[in-house]
């Protein structure tokens, strides 16, 4: 296929594929467009919880809203780059913080087509470029996490290095140091913008210097080139690291650096000093036993750990391994041939290796590492077919429109996810009133307590703090699992009050409190069991009170209730986990004769009043029925079957729920005091009782 690009082409290509990218990732605002349960004020909201973590950190620093919030520094500190950006565009542009954050992933992590387009450019295959920039551009996990609404770091994760390995690549042609200069600047932004991808960026280099060594290392430039990237990585101030980069291209130039071995002794000292002042090695080595662990925490206490639970962390089937890299199975092994090809035709394709390398990693470590592979297995899977129609036709408009077929069939099956990927807004419109309400009683210097998933929502949306959220899920998910599902409101109230006053008082961060609250006892003989069992009388000695303290029970949570109690059924002191609570939740049942269908083999026997659980029938304790009236209040029925049985049914009539548990989870707090509004009124108020959100108030 002859190159023959007129002088603007290349530009038409990037703007066709940059605009196709946009509009495919426009399909979810046009399906939701007036949909009013997913729009605040009249706009759309995001669709991840992680994206109001930042929201929250911009919205602070225009109107001064979360000043009590310990955590926001943290976030300008870790992310500038994402932090600075957002800001000024909402404090510059004419459009509100809520557009901007909606739209802004998709506008970014677009521009993913540009450096692949150019990378295959150099090797004067731009409409193979063009087409593997349009399959790349949407491929599910890449889609998944740059999609309008997807308001994360995540947006950066791919554009960054895929520029980079382009001008790597550029530089492998044209052996000059300005364009390294570009790569290392681009480098040197890229961990301000998304400190994560430090360790990519590490394996990238490490590759750089082996294929460098094996391949160029005659080339004039390619030691001096070393030093650049070596301080790109080097963790300074990211001004004084720009300045040095721009001073040493000039340095560079001089004579005395273009002796004999000069550049050779300059590259090992930088690269030595680069291993001793960067932790990227030992960043890989944490990430890879952070996704791959599955025991508990172990320490002085032990908690269990919210990898386990996290599903973007655990091992995924080969076929959503292949999909979300490629569309299809079918496509992720030609894809994986093609790049096989393309290095055997161009080393410079074994550049990629680290990014694909992470990709793969995914099939044990998580689904959320597939998308490193994306870039590479796109341009494997229109290379293979470039180079079968090269051999098997003559005429160019014939290949061209082949190889243009055979696109579009590879990206039907990405487009169709697409269509069918409805992933809803994190919160719905009553719920973001719920939390507008919250703030009008509240003051930013109260807590709000509820499970980490809802954390940041709650910042962004009520201005109050949160003792676990999307970034700290650690120990403390011990302290609200128990505050959540323990049978005694009093122990919940103490534990609030404890957990809250010291860990703000402390002024503790990212630390968690549970180690502080049980270590500290420790030292008065007192083990976490027996701080846990005094917490539960009435006469617990508490810290003052310096803030007011809500629980924020949501309908949501009862999906995820059983996870949550995990965290805290089972003994701190020597990690045995203790007897898995039964709860069973269906909105699927039907009566069937005189049987209610609750699917997963179990059934209510209407007329004896017991449940089948498979073979085994068992009475039930209590029979409960919830119900609102047309005003908005709880009615409550509730018959005792028979006393003896441990096992309870709650029927949450508006809700279409069903509920089957056992005593402990039927008197636990969540479920006394969302489902039932049965709370002491010496320990609790509701300020805010909503069938899909309900707020109380400590009051001691």
């Amino acid at each position: 296929m002859i190159e023959n690009l007129k002088k603007y082409d290349v530009y038409v290509y990037i703007l066709f594929a940059y605009l196709f990218s946009l509009a495919c990732r426009y399909i979810w605002v046009y399906q939701f467009s007036g949909y009013e349960p997913f729009y605040w004020h009249g706009k759309l909201m995001i669709n991840t919880n992680d994206g109001y973590f930042f929201a929250t950190v911009v919205k602070d620093m225009l109107t001064g809203s979360n000043p009590d919030n310990q955590l926001l520094q943290t976030a300008i500190d870790t992310y500038p780059g994402t932090v600075y950006s957002v800001y000024y565009l909402a404090k510059f542009l004419p459009f509100s913080l809520d557009t901007i954050i909606l739209y802004i992933p998709a506008f970014v992590s677009s521009l993913i087509v540009i450096p692949i387009i150019l990378i295959m450019r150099l090797y004067k295959l731009t409409f193979v470029g063009f087409l593997a920039a349009l399959l790349a551009s949407i491929t599910w996990s890449f889609y998944n996490r740059t999609m309008i609404g997807y308001f994360d770091t995540d947006m950066y994760a791919l554009v960054f290095p895929v520029f980079i390995l382009y001008y790597i690549m550029k530089f492998v042609q044209d052996d000059k140091l300005l364009t390294m200069l570009i790569a290392s600047l681009i480098t040197a932004f890229y961990v301000v913008f998304y400190p994560q991808g430090y360790a990519a960026i590490t394996a990238i280099f490490v590759a750089f210097i082996a294929y460098g060594i094996v391949f160029i290392k005659d080339k004039k430039q390619f030691y001096l080139s070393l030093v650049f990237m070596s301080i790109a990585l080097i963790k300074i101030m990211l001004l004084i690291k720009v300045l040095l980069l721009i001073a040493f291209f000039f340095v560079s130039k001089q004579e005395v650096l273009r002796k004999e071995r000069t550049p050779l002794y300059i590259a090992i000292a930088s690269i030595v000093f680069f291993i001793l002042a960067g932790d990227g090695y030992a960043l890989i080595l944490s990430k890879i036993s952070w996704y791959t662990k599955t025991g508990e925490v172990n320490g002085t206490l032990h908690f269990y750990d919210v990898a386990q639970t996290i599903r973007e962390a655990g091992k995924i089937p080969f076929e959503v391994f292949a999909d979300r890299i490629s569309g299809s199975i079918f496509s992720f092994v030609l894809a994986l041939g093609g790049y096989t090809l393309l290095i055997f035709k161009r080393k410079e394709f074994l550049l990629f290796l680290p990014l694909v390398g992470i990709g793969f990693f995914a099939y044990i470590g998580g689904l959320r590492f597939t998308v490193y592979a994306i870039p590479a297995m796109s341009l494997g899977a229109v290379y293979i077919f470039y180079f079968i129609f090269e051999r098997l036709m003559s005429n160019d408009v014939i290949k061209r429109s082949a190889l243009l077929v055979v696109t579009l069939l590879l990206l039907y099956p990405n487009i169709e996810h697409i269509v069918q990927y409805k992933v809803p807004t994190v919160f719905n419109k009553e719920e973001v009133q719920v939390l507008e309400k919250l703030k009008t009683i509240s003051s930013p210097k109260d807590y709000t307590l509820t499970w980490w998933d809802y954390g940041y929502p709650i910042w962004y949306y009520s201005d109050t703090n949160t003792l676990i959220d999307g970034g700290k899920h650690h120990s403390d998910n011990f302290i609200i699992s128990k505050i959540l599902t323990t049978d005694s409101q009093v122990q919940a109230a103490n534990l609030a009050r404890v957990a809250v006053e010291e860990y703000a008082s402390k002024h503790l961060k990212y630390t968690p409190v549970a180690n502080y609250i049980f270590e500290k006892n420790a030292t008065i003989s007192l083990d976490a069991n027996t701080i846990l069992d005094e917490m539960s009388l009435s006469d617990y000695k508490l810290p003052k009170k310096t803030r007011d303290i809500y629980l924020y029970l949501p309908n949501r949570m009862l999906n995820i209730l059983p996870t949550i109690a995990v965290f805290s059924n089972l003994d701190l002191n020597s990690g045995q986990q203790g007897k898995p609570p039964f709860f069973f939740l269906s909105r699927n049942f039907k009566q069937v004769g005189d049987k209610l269908l609750l699917g997963n083999g179990i059934s209510f026997l209407n007329n004896t009043g017991e449940l089948e659980l498979g073979r085994q029938k068992v009475r039930i304790k209590h029979f409960s029925v919830v119900e609102y009236d047309k005003t908005g209040k709880l009615h409550k029925q509730d018959q005792i079957l028979d006393y003896s049985s441990q096992l309870n049914m709650i029927y949450m009539k508006n809700y279409n729920t069903i509920l089957v548990l056992d005593d402990k989870m039927y008197n636990s707090v969540f479920i006394q005091l969302f489902v039932f509004e049965n709370y002491d009124r010496e320990l609790f108020e509701p300020v805010i009782l909503n069938p899909l959100v309900k707020i109380y108030k400590l009051k001691r």
